[in-house]
């Protein structure tokens, strides 16, 4: 799959590799600074029993996100 789609989209267990993260927001500023850069791989690990937050698996870190925050990073998933 060569089209970006937002992390929030991504299935539990799936990688995928960062394509773009917006400028601007505080939370995505935060997340550049541990790594979570366009060209990472990433494994979405799980979601919350109410879908938020989400689990993902960044350089062998394990990191909570908001759904918020998944929604705006977009990804290329892994066939």
């Amino acid at each position: 799959m060569t089209d970006t789609s937002k992390l929030s989209d991504l299935a539990t267990g799936n990688f995928a590799t960062i394509a773009a993260l917006p400028h601007g927001a505080p939370g995505l500023t935060r997340l550049r600074e541990m790594g979570v850069l366009p060209g990472t791989r990433i494994q979405l690990i799980r979601r919350a029993p109410l879908g938020d937050p989400i689990e993902i698996s960044v350089r062998g870190s394990l990191l909570s996100i908001r759904q918020q925050e998944a929604e705006l990073i977009e990804v290329r998933a892994e066939d």
